[in-house]
């Protein structure tokens, strides 16, 4: 298994989005989310994007008030994980125009469905922002 979080935070620390594919008690994860968010938060723009933490490798990127936190196993590709944060704000972007903090917050079933389309169990299993946004489009017309 390669991905093992997905983090949404604003730049208060504020988690908008947290989707885990390993299993974690409630009190694991907010304390897990809370010493990374402060680690991430508190480097600058010209550290690189990518911090140790335990036994995780973060790959971290911001976008606007958002950063976009990817907990991975250690021999995972840094730059691909970067790639997928970069696809995943694409997508959420062609499906929002100009993705912000408040889609997000009120479109949470949206983001986390787009999110299940590309990531399964860990696994990236889909790249084509087409083929991600055609089940979200569909659910669109039926509501």
């Amino acid at each position: 298994m390669g991905i093992r979080f997905i983090l949404m935070v604003n730049k208060q620390g504020q988690t908008r989005l947290a989707q885990y594919y390993e299993w974690l008690t409630l009190e694991e994860g907010r304390a897990l989310e809370g010493e990374i968010v402060r680690k991430c938060l508190a480097r600058n723009e010209q550290q690189c994007s990518f911090v140790e933490h335990r036994n995780y490798k973060i790959v971290y990127r911001r976008y606007a008030s958002l950063f976009f936190l990817v907990g991975v196993d250690n021999d995972e590709n840094e730059l691909a994980i970067l790639e997928f944060i970069h696809l995943l704000v694409e997508t959420m972007d062609r499906h929002f125009g100009n993705v912000c903090e408040l889609d997000i917050m009120f479109h949470l079933e949206k983001a986390h469905f787009m999110l299940e389309e590309m990531v399964m169990n860990g696994c990236i299993v889909e790249t084509s922002k087409a083929n991600i946004l055609t089940p979200v489009q569909l659910l669109e017309k039926t509501s």
